[in-house]
């Protein structure tokens, strides 16, 4: 893979990718990590998915390690794998090949067909963690605050998810440090969810993608 797509991009947007073997280097400097299936990582200037492709491998590996023996279980734990995994990008096309990317990894790993419900499930889940958007402002393409969806599963199938704005999460990283003089504010109530959903199926989920949201919980 060329580490350039244009002279003119890397003027604009200093847009260089990071080469397959230093994304290996630095990912295992945090390996632990990236081979636990509900670690988070945020990729804020996620390009194409040089960094989130891999972790999701790695995190694939896992799932097939604990749970390859059962379908079931292993569809599940590599959807939630792939719900941990969250980025941010400036252009169009790159969020577009980032999203493909990762739903063709998460697809190859389950044979999945575009038409099966898990398949459209991620669809909707990347559709959520991979955001066109700018991390610098934690603005959308259209200018509305940053949201993610925080994703857990709760086992026998069914999904919780949660909305947080990237600009209070920000916020509350910083104030939860121990020993700083904010570090009370941790756990205050600025900090709670935009959105909490009800705990959903991955038909549920799929037919979010479709248009049919399920309804928030007041």
């Amino acid at each position: 893979m060329s580490l350039i797509k244009s002279k003119q991009r890397i003027a604009d947007h200093g847009e260089v990718f990071t080469p397959a073997w230093m994304v290996e280097a630095m990912l295992d400097l945090v390996k632990g990590e990236t081979e636990r299936i509900d670690s988070r990582f945020l990729e804020p200037a996620c390009g194409s998915g040089n960094f989130l492709v891999r972790i999701l491998q790695r995190k694939l590996v896992a799932v097939e390690l604990k749970f390859g023996k059962s379908d079931f279980e292993k569809r599940h734990y590599a959807l939630l794998a792939l719900m941990c995994t969250y980025g941010i990008e400036l252009l169009t096309d790159n969020i577009a090949e980032c999203r493909a990317n990762m739903l063709e990894t998460l697809a190859d790993y389950l044979n999945l067909e575009e038409s099966e419900e898990l398949y459209r499930a991620a669809a909707c889940v990347l559709s959520q963690n991979l955001v066109h958007g700018d991390a610098l402002t934690m603005r959308t393409s259209n200018g509305q605050p940053i949201t993610f969806a925080e994703w857990g599963y709760l086992g026998k199938g069914r999904f919780q998810r949660r909305d947080f704005r990237f600009d209070v999460l920000t916020h509350s990283s910083a104030f939860g440090e121990e020993g700083t003089l904010f570090a009370h504010l941790g756990k205050h109530e600025i900090f709670t969810p935009t959105k909490t959903y009800p705990p959903m199926t991955v038909r549920e989920l799929a037919c979010e993608s479709l248009g049919d949201a399920p309804k928030e919980v007041v």
